[in-house]
């Protein structure tokens, strides 16, 4: 019956049976008492349910790293351990003593723990965590602890126990690690409602971290993956909920039409990395011939390009559009004190150091107390026979007055033990056998003291200064078991736009300004700039607003353009520098911003947002420049100053949500630029990759320089050209330079090279041209060659000649500075030599790759241009101060 039938009931009867009719109370009650509410079960149960699996199977426990199974298959192999292999079926087996589940829950859990080489010596066939195949059959393959393990892991003295789920066995609570094991092997388990995911750490690192945190330092951990790749820990937040960790597979340049893939993401397999890029390509996201696996021991993919793929474009596709690259989200969760909890891997790194250096202060004094003992006994047996006691109990005639008679031979001695004679102790007495007795060595026993005495010397000597013992003993680890175990995923920053670097610029963006249109389709209209179908673009209008939208063939931007172009997301080194009037008469503010992400085609608003707010002065700044403008003032009466010169350099970059500073309270008529700005951002260090021709940020190939603003890049051909450059990283090269370096202003170029018309080889100095075209330094002759070039300052050469009768052969060393003056580029240069020339090198000059360091100079003048505390602007109309600028300005 329901609860709703009995209320009916109830009321029927008037609510008053109880006290008319007592029986039908007493049945009603009976009732009521058989009644189980289904909220009441699915509350109890579920959470029964829930608290079980979280506990008791998915996620690990904080003191020693292992779930429940992972931790009885340990424990039992250390019970089967005899030095030899053990067959993983009869692993399964003795497991299930312990853990109340399937063999094949068991058998995964072991078979993992094997692939992670770590714990477990393994032997056969246990499957290939590149490929994703699968071990083969338990009873066709062995394990057993690997020595790591036995030293680290287990402990019989300092292990707490409790008895096993039907009570007949012990099973450790929790193994006595002395190492962070959790952080070293990872962990992913799935609850009822929770999820735990720990990425693996590197080894050696863990080591390390750990002394590190001992010696009250702040440790900094990074993962690890045992499959490589690189990956870019930026946004990794110690591992906590909330983090993203970017990997990428490692992919290499064969030649200009082949790709291999050598290092694949973590949690990625070979079969499933080739269906993804096979996938992309049916999709038309990447062009490819033909793939192949040939992973064996080492991972190995090969990949045909098809005809005319840029190998850079075809990585940078296969980063953007397959599984080459994937995000991770850890979630550290662990269970600590009996319940979950949420921490971060160097909280987990720091406690697991704080049980490691307890764990050795239990053995340190299991140990000395295992040595007072012995030392006890030894000094016991000592008197016992060197002052012959056993002597004064051949004349008693019972066990008690034996006891007694011993007990009072070594009452004159009991001050030298450290604690009381206890029976035990004169029981193990009259256990020594005659035969010992006659034998024994006075010398010996005395060599046994001193060896036990200096030993529990050291063992309190170690007690004492436990942190220095702890630091000492994962140095040990590290030297004993970290040969090989050296970092293997590389640590990286990617960029963030891939897809849009991957597209090329085959479309043309073309703006109607007044009809506010933009798009590829309008090719009546102003050309803005190239541009790829996939790019988005950045619109701001008169208004204050502006607009991210996707490419399209003809879209509706907004009326009143002032600014639009290709949009580049999360780019934080393009500044904008605005000035804009709030309302139809309000003051004029002004601000320094970047836009780094928006949400596409929502409208946001950079003014206070009062209607007649209007930009007066905009400026889009790669590198973010500050320029000084001048500020025009509406006339009116005694408004003396109408003239106000504004630095953007004095003002801090704050986001575009900002207000800004007050620049006047007056009626502003114009702005217009003074000074071109300055950069006001750190330097770029730029890379050149000699294998597919292209500039990166990436520290792939050639480091070339830091650059920053209107620096310039020196590249000098083969060919007998040079050219000055921006570093813009979208820079093609038609051909691999001789020299690319960061340009100097002044620099002095040395050539020797060969006339053709004139058959004689010559050298010359020149200055290089500050001129965006290819200049040639050699002549346009057709047989005109480039044998050396230079940039050193004073260079060298040894130069080996023949006479006309060519029979004898002549060195000579020029330096060449004082073989010949910097003359005109066009200037042909002087004559070599009047022989024939056989050959020449540098001694001094030849071109030196540069080394990519940071240097202080540039930190400095980092710090200088940034300013980043600056507040003050400009207050009111008395108050100016100057500096540079760019570009747009507008009159009203």
């Amino acid at each position: 019956m329901s609860e709703k039938d009995l209320d009916n009931q109830h009321e029927e009867t008037g609510g008053t049976d109880s006290q008319a009719d007592p029986e039908s109370a007493q049945t009603r009650e009976d009732q009521e008492s058989r009644i189980t509410r289904l909220s009441g079960m699915y509350k109890g149960w579920f959470l029964d349910y829930a608290s079980y699996v979280i506990l008791e199977r998915a996620v690990p426990e904080l003191r020693d790293g292992l779930k429940p199974v992972q931790r009885r298959i340990l424990h039992s192999m250390k019970e089967l351990d005899d030095g030899r292999y053990n067959k993983v079926a009869n692993i399964i087996g003795h497991t299930m003593k312990y853990h109340p589940h399937g063999d094949t829950s068991i058998g995964d859990a072991l078979v993992q723990l094997g692939q992670k080489d770590l714990l477990v010596d393994t032997q056969g066939n246990w499957g290939n965590t590149y490929t994703g195949d699968s071990s083969a059959a338990p009873r066709y393959i062995e394990a057993r602890p690997s020595k790591f393990a036995l030293e680290v892991v287990f402990n019989h003295k300092t292990t707490e126990w409790k008895k096993s789920y039907d009570g007949r066995n012990r099973e450790p609570v929790v193994l006595p690690v002395k190492f962070p094991l959790l952080l070293a092997q990872g962990v992913e388990g799935i609850a009822v409602g929770l999820a735990s995911k720990i990425l693996p750490h590197n080894f050696n690192e863990l080591l390390d971290s750990s002394v590190k945190y001992l010696k009250g330092k702040k440790p900094g951990l990074l993962p690890d993956f045992p499959t490589g790749g690189m990956a870019d820990f930026t946004k990794y937040n110690n591992g906590q909920r909330g983090g993203r960790v970017r990997i990428r597979a490692k992919i290499n340049i064969i030649d200009k039409k082949t790709l291999t893939i050598t290092e694949i993401p973590y949690g990625i397999t070979t079969n499933s990395l080739i269906d993804s890029i096979l996938n992309a390509n049916d999709k038309g996201k990447i062009k490819i011939k033909k793939i192949e696996d040939n992973t064996a021991e080492n991972v190995e993919i090969a990949i045909s390009l098809a005809t005319g793929i840029s190998p850079d474009q075809a990585i940078d596709a296969l980063y953007a559009f397959t599984d080459c690259e994937v995000s991770i989200s850890p979630n550290c969760c662990v269970i600590a004190d009996g319940k979950p909890q949420f921490m971060s891997v160097n909280d987990i790194l720091e406690i697991s150091a704080q049980n490691t250096v307890r764990l050795l202060k239990k053995e340190l004094e299991i140990k000395k107390h295992e040595l007072l003992e012995q030392l006890m006994f030894s000094s016991l047996e000592k008197i016992f026979i060197e002052k012959r006691i056993y002597r004064n109990i051949e004349k008693c005639e019972t066990w008690e007055s034996v006891l007694n008679t011993i007990n009072e031979g070594l009452k004159p001695f009991k001050d030298e033990f450290y604690r009381e004679i206890t029976q035990d102790d004169i029981i193990r007495l009259t256990a020594i056998k005659i035969k010992r007795i006659s034998k024994y060595d006075s010398l010996k026993a005395d060599e046994l003291i001193r060896n036990l005495e200096a030993e529990l010397a050291d063992v309190n000597k170690k007690l004492d200064n436990l942190i220095g013992y702890a630091i000492d003993y994962f140095k040990y680890l590290k030297d004993k078991y970290g040969k090989g175990r050296e970092r293997k995923t590389e640590i990286r920053y990617f960029d963030n736009i891939e897809a849009t670097r991957v597209a090329a610029a085959n479309e043309k963006l073309y703006v109607n300004r007044s009809e506010g249109f933009a798009g590829t389709g309008l090719k009546k209209d102003e050309y803005v700039c190239d541009c790829s179908d996939i790019d988005d673009i950045i619109v701001f209008r008169k208004d204050g607003t502006f607009i991210v939208t996707k490419v399209s063939e003809k879209s509706f931007v907004g009326k009143d353009v002032i600014y639009i172009d290709v949009f580049k997301r999360g780019d934080d080194r393009t500044i904008y520098n605005m000035i804009y009037r709030d309302g139809r008469n309000g003051k004029a503010y002004i601000k320094r911003f970047p836009i780094k992400g928006v949400t596409r085609d929502r409208e946001y608003d950079l003014t206070k947002g009062n209607n007649g707010s209007q930009v007066l002065y905009l400026t889009a700044n790669p590198n973010g420049e500050a320029e000084v403008v001048k500020v025009h003032l509406k006339q009116k009466p005694k408004l003396k100053k109408t003239l106000l010169d504004v630095d953007f350099s004095q003002l801090a970059v704050k986001n575009r949500g900002a207000v800004g500073n007050i620049v006047t309270r007056h009626q502003v008529k114009k702005v217009e630029l003074k000074d071109e700005g300055v950069p006001t951002l750190p330097s770029r260090h730029i890379w050149f990759d000699n294998t597919v021709l292209r500039l990166n940020a990436d520290k792939r190939g050639q480091y070339v320089g830091s650059f920053k603003g209107d620096d310039k890049i020196l590249t000098i051909y083969s060919s007998g050209t040079y050219r000055l450059m921006n570093y813009d990283l979208s820079s093609h090269f038609e051909e691999e330079p001789l020299i690319i370096k960061k340009y100097q202003p002044g620099k002095i170029v040395t050539a020797i090279y060969y006339d053709g018309r004139l058959k004689n080889h010559y050298i010359k100095r020149f200055e290089v041209d500050e001129t965006d075209k290819i200049v040639s330094f050699i002549g346009e002759h057709s047989e005109n060659r480039l044998l050396k070039v230079s940039v050193h300052p004073s260079p060298v050469i040894k130069m080996e000649t023949l006479t006309k009768a060519k029979k004898k052969k002549s060195e000579e060393d020029i330096v060449i500075e004082d073989f010949i003056n910097v003359k005109g580029l066009k200037a042909k240069g002087k004559r070599i030599t009047q022989h024939k020339l056989k050959n020449v090198k540098w001694i001094t000059g030849e071109h030196q790759q540069p080394e990519f360091a940071e240097e202080q100079e540039d930190k400095a003048e980092n710090n200088k241009t940034e300013n980043p505390g600056s507040e003050k602007i400009i207050n009111d109309d008395r108050k100016t101060d100057t500096g540079k600028s760019k570009q747009i300005s507008f009159d009203f």
